[in-house]
């Protein structure tokens, strides 16, 4: 069996920590990690992930235009993309999704769902 390998795009160090751990831990999930969408970007690029965890609200480049940036690249734009994000009021749920993410995934999160969570929209 392949390792799944995933990239969690996120400035926020305890929130990269907590996710990595749990998706090594209990899925033994590959886990990348980058703290700016702009890092992600190249990290994507070159390691091509099975899936990206990006967090929505960042300095310099929010995870939406991260996201947009991402689509628009020939080799990152088939990678499915979950946000993480405080905003999940349905009317921001629903521009997400229409933007073409593949979920959302709500902060905090529970860690011990985590990767049940990912497993569960991405149809792994």
């Amino acid at each position: 069996m392949i390792t799944k390998s995933i990239l969690i795009i996120d400035d926020e160090d305890d929130i990269r920590e907590v996710a990595q751990l749990t998706l090594e831990a209990i899925r033994g999930w590959q886990v990348l990690i980058a703290e700016s969408g702009e890092e992600g970007l190249v990290i994507a690029q070159v390691e091509k992930p099975n899936a990206i965890l990006l967090d929505v609200m960042m300095p310099d480049m929010d995870g939406v235009t991260t996201f947009k940036k991402l689509k628009a690249n020939n080799l990152t734009c088939e990678i499915p993309v979950i946000f993480l994000t405080a905003k999940v009021q349905p009317a921001e749920k629903r521009r997400f999704l229409e933007l073409g993410v593949k979920g959302v995934i709500a902060k905090p999160f529970d860690p011990m769902a985590l990767s049940d969570q990912v497993t569960e929209i991405l149809g792994w």
